[in-house]
């Protein structure tokens, strides 16, 4: 990730090769816990004005209807907030030349009461490409932190860091919205003069900008009056002018409020209403079950999806079908977030299942269809299904491809227990490059949907406990053993003789079964991922090393490599928010599974007192954790926490060499077998990296991880 200066640009595209679409995360801690702020974002013309308040974007309003913007909600952190915005920049208008993202505060709180001011903007896979601090709010109650703007035909970043005094209202008039302003008694003062600017001077009331800290100066009205307008010169074909401090209005209560905004935010007279934000508080379910009823444990409650009498894979892939694509219906929220990485548009959806297409000499019946109408266009995907471990079908994958195309569907979807790499299809298909019509194949992972499904219903909330339910029902439905819905789970035909050769001595470099073993392991991991940012409600992803650009396949060889000559398979994945990094590591020679990651030593006058105070951290972590000090240039003493808890210094070096951190160990066997049964290898990964997270990682608190090596 690159860090940026105010003021610095960049081109997306030269960061990430999958810039199309962005997540645009701000963030801030507070020390009392109770500072907070809300985003906003404007999409501006050339004339650096919006073209009309429909390209105002805030808690109100949080979503485009094309899918370009949509502010996808709080996150909470270990001491405050983080806000992210999705961005598809594929689908953001042509006139549109700048998106601005802000974040603004209301009463009297300003900026300066937050800390660890922040934005990062990151690829569609979650990927971070660009971050930038704000160190120096003071008295602001809005801030614009950064734009993204079009230039030479590509998409870039520049980091601003403009604060202002005027709050929510005061952004918005600078950048073209109407205002309405209500008076001491009750009724409403004239609308503030239209900001559009021409070829001519024209009025754009701004608010007064802060930098490196300090306020701009300017004329305050009294509260409650009207807001003076300032002049601003544009002229045709020019870059627009900058904000310049201007006249402004009072304290931050007595702003103007933004008109335009829906009926809810509104008085009975038709004015808006300021204060505390009025969006609607989404709909969580709580982790822990109600206690049952029931007279005993056999009793299972009645389920909208049943499965108990699923007998076959064809009853399987049917079921599953129709119970996701009706949710996705009924849910909006799931129903985008699924078909919005598909480029689908927002937009009245209605899904079918089993549905007849002509193709050649008899029809073919693809599992289910996806429509979205937007704006009287259609957008059409065919759904093919695969359950319990079935692998997709080139041929009949192909023959839905040829289908989408001679009909003018834009998209197939594959969806399965296998996961995705790199963005690309788990079949290959051949592609017409004769025919006019695209269309596009993509695929989702049935861990893919319960991830989602749980950050809406656990973390991140729905509009309505209705929706709620339904999406802990489909849960339920994708966890039950015969659902056939289980996300990876077969580590494939290579894994038992790979194992079996490096257990004899026998595999040759190589080997390509060695690679294939390694793609395995790369889903795997991926899917580990998603189950623990599923759980933590924020996005877990693997760290590659090597070089952005570089081949999948190079990388792949040179794991297999390892493989062969060291018999370990290796992995790092990180949790969004941290700079923590948990390694993995796989030794099929021992059959070990281990967890490990670096700390450094707290703070403290001596070692001795370091040492207490991590031990003291992990009073709840397992007593089978291995604990190994980090001296320069090598490792130190090291000791299981259950040895250490009445000892804490037997782990100082005994050279007295200073102690730089510590790393944090948890050894598991390794399963068997290569599925995902109790005894299989999948599962012990899983549960490895599960049981390391919650007994290690969520006991460290704000300690900072780094990266465990790996051995």
């Amino acid at each position: 990730m690159r860090e940026m200066t105010k003021g610095a640009n960049v081109s997306l595209t030269a960061l990430g090769q999958d810039a199309g679409a962005v997540v645009v995360s701000l963030g801030w801690t507070s020390a009392s816990g109770a500072g907070d702020a809300d985003v906003s974002v404007f999409l501006l013309g050339t004339n650096g004005k919006v073209r009309s308040d429909d390209d105002f974007y805030f808690y109100n309003r949080p979503a485009a209807e094309d899918g370009s913007v949509q502010l996808l909600g709080k996150t909470p952190t270990g001491s405050g907030d983080e806000d992210r915005i999705g961005l598809d920049l594929t689908a953001v208008p042509a006139d549109i030349a700048r998106i601005v993202v802000a974040a603004s505060q209301y009463g009297d709180a300003c900026f300066g009461d937050l800390d660890d001011l922040r934005m990062t903007v990151a690829d569609r896979s979650g990927e971070p490409l660009v971050g930038f601090s704000i160190d120096d709010a003071s008295v602001e109650s809005a801030f614009v932190f950064g734009e993204l703007y079009r230039r030479g035909g590509e998409w870039k970043f520049r980091a601003v860091g403009q604060g202002y005094e005027t709050g929510l209202a005061g952004l918005a008039t600078a950048f073209g919205i109407s205002v309405v302003e209500e008076g001491e008694d009750g009724e409403d003062s004239p609308t503030a003069p239209d900001t559009t600017p021409s070829t001519a001077t024209a009025p754009a009331p701004a608010p007064a900008p802060s930098t490196a800290g300090e306020t701009a100066r300017g004329t305050r009205t009294p509260a409650g009056g009207p807001v003076p307008a300032g002049p601003v010169t544009t002229t045709a074909g020019a870059a627009p002018a900058p904000i310049e401090p201007a006249a402004h209005a009072g304290p931050a209560e007595d702003a103007p409020a933004v008109a335009g905004v829906p009926a809810q935010s509104r008085g009975r007279d038709g004015s808006v209403t300021r204060g505390a934000p009025t969006t609607r508080k989404k709909v969580t379910l709580p982790r822990v079950a109600r206690k049952s009823l029931a007279e005993n444990d056999s009793w299972q409650p009645a389920r909208l999806f049943p499965v108990p009498t699923l007998k076959s894979d064809r009853e399987r892939e049917v079921r599953a079908t129709s119970v996701l694509l009706s949710v996705m219906t009924q849910v909006p929220e799931l129903g985008r977030r699924l078909t919005a990485a598909f480029g689908a548009p927002a937009g009245r959806t209605q899904t079918f299942t089993e549905v007849s297409l002509p193709h050649g000499d008899a029809p073919r019946r693809p599992d289910g269809v996806i429509r979205i109408e937007r704006a009287g266009k259609l957008w059409t995907a065919l759904v093919e299904t695969k359950t319990n471990g079935n692998p997709l079908r080139a041929e009949q994958v192909q023959a839905y491809m040829d289908i989408a195309a001679r009909r003018g569907y834009e998209a197939v979807i594959t969806l399965s227990n296998d996961v995705a790499l790199d963005g690309a299809p788990v079949v290959d298909v051949k592609i017409d490059g004769r025919r006019k019509h695209k269309v596009d194949l993509w695929h989702l992972s049935w861990a893919e949907v319960a991830h989602q499904a749980q950050l809406l219903i656990r973390h991140e909330g729905v509009g309505n406990p209705a929706h709620a339910w339904l999406l802990q029902e489909l849960l339920e439905y994708l966890r039950h053993e015969n659902s056939g819905c289980h996300g990876f789970q077969n580590m494939g035909p290579s894994w038992v003789p790979v194992r079996k050769g490096i257990e004899d001595e026998t595999l040759n470099m190589g080997d390509e079964r060695a690679v294939d073993v390694v793609e395995s392991w790369e889903r795997l991991i991926r899917q580990v991922c998603l189950r623990l940012g599923g759980e933590l409600g924020q996005k877990a992803l693997p760290v590659q090393r090597a070089r952005r650009g570089s081949d999948p396949r190079e990388r792949r060889l040179a794991a297999a490599e390892t493989l062969c000559v060291d018999g370990r398979l290796s992995a790092e994945l990180r949790v969004d928010g941290t700079s923590g990094v948990i390694a993995v590591t796989a030794d099929l020679r021992t059959g070990k599974v281990r967890t490990s990651t670096d700390v450094p030593a707290p703070e403290g006058p001596t070692a001795l007192v370091s040492v207490k105070k991590l031990v003291r951290m992990l009073a709840e972590a397992p007593a089978d954790l291995h604990v190994e000090s980090l001296v320069e240039g090598g490792s130190g003493a090291r000791g299981t926490l259950e040895r250490l808890r009445p000892e804490p210094g037997n782990l100082l070096p005994r050279d007295g060499a200073p102690v730089s951190g510590f790393r944090l160990t948890l050894i598991k066997g390794m399963g068997n077998t290569r599925g995902n049964t109790e005894s299989g290898f999948i599962r012990s990964v899983d549960d490895a990296v599960a049981r390391f997270h919650q007994g290690v990682v969520a006991r460290l608190g704000p300690l900072d991880v780094r990266a465990g090596r790996r051995g």
